[in-house]
C-alpha cells in the first residue's frame, strides 16, 4: 500500500508566503509532510484548483481541509471570520466547502477590531491535544504575533502585536539599517533591550540604538539583538503579565526562546508549545467533528 492509500486526509496550512501539506492517517497522525515557497502571492490567478490537484496527486486522492490566507481576500476564496469566542466545533460548522472534499477553515475576528487566518487551528489544536490548558495566555510570535486568551477551550479573545514585520522594516529599510546586521540571539543586549522595551517609550529607545553605536555605547554587532530585545519586551509588556502568570508559546525554536526570555524578565513563566502538533490536532478535530 503506498503512503498515499494509507492516509485518510490532506491538511494544509497555506499562508502569504509559505504552504506546509500534512497527510494524516485515520487516526490524526502525522505521515507525510510538504513545504515549499508556494503561498498565495506565489500562486497565479485562478490556479489553486491546479495547486491543490498537484498536493493530491504527491500525497494521495483524499479530502483536504485548508487553513489560513488560503481563506482570504487574496486567497482562493474569501471566507468569513468567525466572531469570538469560538471553539473546534463553531470552525467545522463555519467550514467553506469548495466541493464534496475540499473546504477551508473560517478565520476570527476579535469585537475590538482584531483578526486572524490559521492561527485559530494552532491556538484550538493546541487545547484540544493537552499541550496548553483550556483557560490560558497563548502567545504565537511571528511578523504578526498573536496573543490570545482561551477560556473553557475557546478563543475568547485576541490581540495582533506587528513586532516581526516592524524589525524587518528597521532591518531593511530605516535609518538604523546599516546597524542591524548583526545576529540575533539571546544575549546580554537581547536582554537588556527587552528590560527597556517593557518600560515604554519605544520609539525614542529605537532611535538610540543607532546613537549608541555612533557614540561606542553598544557595539555594532550586538544592535540587532538589542533592538529585537526593545520591539519583544514592548509586546510583551501590552499584555501586563502577572508575576509568575504563565505564558503558552507557539513557535519555531529559536524564535520561542527569544520570547520565552522576555517573558521570564516581566515576570512570567513561558512554557514552548509544538506549533505543528497543534496544527495538526486542530485539523484533525475539526474533521472529525464534521462527521455523523
Amino acid at each position: 500500500m503506498s503512503i498515499g492509500q494509507s492516509g485518510s486526509l490532506i491538511a494544509i496550512d497555506w499562508g502569504t508566503t509559505n504552504r506546509r501539506a500534512f497527510l494524516l492517517d485515520a487516526d490524526g497522525q502525522l505521515l507525510r509532510t510538504l513545504r515549499d515557497g508556494k503561498g498565495l502571492l506565489a500562486v497565479e490567478p485562478g490556479g489553486f484548483p491546479a495547486e491543490l490537484a498537484a498536493i493530491r496527486a504527491e500525497l494521495g486522492d483524499l479530502p483536504v481541509l485548508l487553513a489560513g490566507m488560503v481563506g482570504s481576500a487574496r486567497g482562493w476564496v474569501n471566507v468569513a471570520y468567525l466572531p469570538c469566542p469560538a471553539g473546534l466545533a463553531d470552525l467545522a460548522k463555519g467550514l467553506h466547502w469548495i466541493d464534496r472534499r475540499t473546504a477551508i477553515v473560517p478565520g476570527l475576528s476579535d469585537p475590538a477590531g482584531d483578526v486572524m487566518r490559521g492561527e485559530e487551528v494552532q491556538l484550538l489544536g493546541a487545547v484540544a491535544a493537552g499541550l496548553a490548558p483550556a483557560n490560558a495566555l497563548l502567545c504565537q510570535p511571528g511578523t504578526h504575533c498573536k496573543w490570545a486568551r482561551m477560556a473553557d477551550g475557546k478563543v475568547a479573545s485576541f490581540a495582533t502585536a506587528m513586532t516581526g514585520e516592524l524589525f524587518a522594516l528597521l532591518r531593511n529599510h530605516s535609518l538604523l539599517a546599516e546597524f542591524l546586521t548583526g545576529e540575533v540571539v539571546d544575549n546580554d543586549a537581547f536582554r537588556q533591550g527587552v528590560s527597556t522595551g517593557l518600560a515604554g517609550r519605544l520609539t525614542s529607545h529605537l532611535f538610540g540604538v543607532r546613537a549608541s553605536a555612533l557614540l561606542g555605547l553598544r557595539s555594532a554587532q550586538d544592535s540587532a539583538a538589542y533592538a529585537s530585545g526593545l520591539l519583544i519586551g514592548h509586546d510583551v509588556a501590552g499584555e501586563n503579565l502577572a508575576q509568575g502568570q504563565a505564558v503558552h508559546i507557539l513557535a519555531d525554536p529559536h524564535l520561542g526562546a527569544l520570547y520565552a526570555s522576555a517573558v521570564r524578565i516581566a515576570g512570567g513563566v513561558p512554557h514552548p508549545v509544538d506549533s505543528h502538533a497543534s496544527f495538526i490536532a486542530g485539523i484533525d478535530h475539526i474533521w472529525k467533528a464534521t462527521k455523523p
